[in-house]
């Protein structure tokens, strides 16, 4: 793997071509194989000038150490916490040398020519904060998870992925401005880490890439979608489709990202919203479906807030 590279001698008349580093940073969490997997498509794209820093969160069950074994370049950094995704990411973020910041999900699988784009994309427009490629399911690789993001709404907090689900015919083969990138990959310039901050730790998991792009949208950027870079998803593999853990975090996580950056009539509103329809609603459904699990987890996603209503943590936003 070719970490330090800088300048490439591309085939046009003696012209020279500079390959910025990109730090790719990836959070492990067990399944060590799933990481090495990752690690491996990474060796075969074309982009000549990277570094590969992969975080372990704390595995409780798997060794991490087959990963430097199998790639004895790639940096692992074995955390003595369990910081979460956005610990995590941010633990590789303050080792990173690179001019451009990639945080990629370990479940991912990238293509071969994926990185030239976002680079190139970000060193030709300085107006870009973050950019994410186009994201496809791995395991139906035709079937596009995102193309970019819709809004996240004032009140549900939710928002919805563009295309997602949607056959690939080349509908959104063209690069867009969109509201936020994607956390399973998204590409920063270090020179925006250094103003806007890391990701806020009070997140843990979910949510906290979009109050990232958030706060680089708001300190003045654009975040933007690039089509012909991809990238192949595996889903989560850490925390299932539906659990009580994701159930938790996505919930007091939604009520975390109205706190930081929903203000004025829309916060009471939202509030209001999530407190007396959303999420009794959905935390009886599971009771009466016979999931006591499921219930519990949204009472304790509402209790957290309860204990944290005055915790100046939830603001708070790490620099470099």
């Amino acid at each position: 793997m070719a970490e330090v590279l800088t300048i490439y001698s591309g085939p046009k008349k003696g012209k020279t071509t500079s390959y910025p580093l990109v730090s790719i940073i990836a959070v492990n969490f067990d399944h060590p194989e799933v990481t090495c997997d990752f690690i491996e498509s990474l060796h075969k794209i074309s982009y000549p000038n990277i570094e590969v820093i992969i975080v372990d969160n704390k595995s409780p069950h798997d060794d991490p150490a087959i990963i430097k074994e199998r790639f004895p370049n790639v940096i692992l950094y074995v955390s003595h916490t369990n910081w979460g995704f956005a610990g995590g990411n941010n633990q590789g973020i303050m080792r990173a040398r690179g001019d451009y910041v990639l945080l990629l999900n370990n479940d991912t699988i990238v293509d071969k020519g994926f990185l030239e784009p976002l680079v190139k994309k970000l060193e030709e427009d300085k107006t870009i904060g973050a950019a994410s490629p186009k994201i496809r399911f791995y395991y139906d690789p035709d079937i596009i998870q995102y193309a970019g993001f819709h809004p996240i709404n004032k009140y549900t907090v939710r928002n919805s992925a563009i295309g997602y689900r949607e056959k690939d015919r080349g509908q959104y083969n063209e690069d867009r401005e969109t509201a936020y990138a994607h956390g399973a990959a998204m590409i920063v310039p270090m020179e925006v880490i250094k103003k806007v901050g890391l990701m806020s730790y009070i997140f843990f998991l979910y949510y906290e890439e979009a109050d990232w792009s958030f706060r680089i949208k708001k300190a003045g950027y654009r975040i933007v979608y690039v089509h012909n870079s991809l990238v192949y998803h595996k889903e989560s593999i850490s925390t299932g489709k539906l659990s009580p853990l994701k159930i938790y975090y996505l919930n007091r996580n939604r009520l975390v990202f109205m706190r930081r950056n929903i203000f004025g009539k829309d916060f009471y509103i939202g509030i209001l919203y999530q407190l007396l329809v959303s999420i009794p609603k959905n935390a009886l459904k599971f009771l009466l479906k016979g999931k006591p699990a499921y219930f519990y987890a949204y009472c304790r996603a509402i209790g957290w807030h309860l204990k944290n209503i005055f915790n100046r943590d939830i603001h708070n936003n790490p620099q470099l």
